[in-house]
């Protein structure tokens, strides 16, 4: 009796990858030792461009010490997907009997590692055919650190299902590093907190110094869920977005160091630029601000004189906003 075909479990993404390069028979990689010798059944067709993942159906990647579950849908089918190993380690890579379709019979091979032009070579690292549960596979092989296409082949597989699962035999898996992403599109969220009690007192001061200038400033931690720094654009960009600030949306934004934004500073709020660095900065990186200006009548005869500072400090994730007012008397 044939098993009831299961639902997929879930959906993987499809990915593009480069297809050049190629390997000789000199570079075909050695059997991993206790892999088995038997030949593979149904392996890939061997594709032109000496890349196998051409003559595969990609369907994205799965984790060391993680496992996706799929179907055949025709016959022969060659599904691959894509293995990241952070370092040196052995692992199985098994077409379990829990989950699979009973009576299947598959291939398994591992292609790779990925070389400089993307090519994953069209000789196996390792591969099997029946080392598994039944008609399943399974190998054990160590392998360094790169990028591996895991490939699971059926002749007569078409409706069945098959549950790949990969295990590090050494311990825990490592988790890879993560990702580069493209932040480029991120607006962070800002969070205010307080200042401190020195800071309030030394703005407190200088507001106190003259009548025809103010000064305020906030202080607001930036979420940011990625590896890498957030960029004074980005913070630039969610600043601009507090509805405060919105008069000064349409001035040009000036980028700034720390240093060269101290010359913008009324002198009764200077004292208040060595106390900030030593609240918020971590003393070694590298602090950058973006300034805006505007000038407009205020009454007939004075003009009132607006100028912002956003102060990032991307290592400690951390914005000032400060803004100075002047009015002609």
């Amino acid at each position: 009796m044939r098993r009831e075909l299961m639902k997929v479990c879930s959906v993987l993404p499809m990915a593009v990858l480069a297809a050049c390069g190629n390997m000789s028979p000199a570079d075909k990689p050695a059997e991993a030792p206790g892999q088995t010798s038997q030949a593979v059944l149904y392996t890939p067709p061997t594709p032109a461009s000496g890349n196998i993942y051409d003559t595969t159906t990609y369907l994205g990647p799965v984790s060391l010490g993680g496992s996706v579950r799929t179907y055949f849908t025709h016959a022969p089918q060659y599904y691959s997907f894509k293995v990241t190993v952070p370092g040196s380690l052995a692992a199985r890579f098994e077409v379990t009997h829990e989950g699979s379709s009973m009576y299947l019979d598959t291939g398994l091979m591992v292609y790779g590692p990925k070389n400089a032009s993307g090519s994953y070579g069209v000789y196996p690292w390792a591969q099997d055919d029946n080392y598994g549960y039944g008609e399943l596979s399974r190998l054990d092989t160590s392998l360094p650190a790169g990028e591996y296409l895991v490939v699971v082949s059926a002749g007569s597989g078409a409706d069945k299902q098959f549950r790949l699962q990969t295990t590090c035999l050494s311990g825990a898996c490592p988790t890879p590093p993560p990702a580069t992403q493209d932040t480029s599109g991120y607006v962070p969220a800002l969070t205010e907190v307080a200042l401190t009690a020195q800071l309030e007192a030394t703005l407190e001061t200088g507001n106190d110094t003259r009548d025809w200038t103010e000064g305020s400033l906030r202080r607001f931690d930036i979420t940011w869920p990625y590896a890498g720094q957030p960029t004074l654009s980005q913070v630039d960009r969610s600043v601009m977005l507090q509805q405060e600030y919105g008069a000064y949306a349409a001035d040009d934004a000036i980028a700034l160091s720390y240093t060269q934004a101290q010359a913008y500073f009324y002198p009764e709020f200077v004292p208040l630029h060595p106390q900030v660095l030593a609240a918020y900065s971590n003393g070694t990186e590298n602090v950058q601000v973006a300034t805006r200006y505007h000038s407009y009548l205020v009454a007939p005869g004075a003009s009132g004189w607006f100028r912002l500072f956003v102060i990032l400090f991307p290592v400690s994730k951390k914005v000032i906003v400060f803004e100075q007012t002047g009015y002609e008397t």
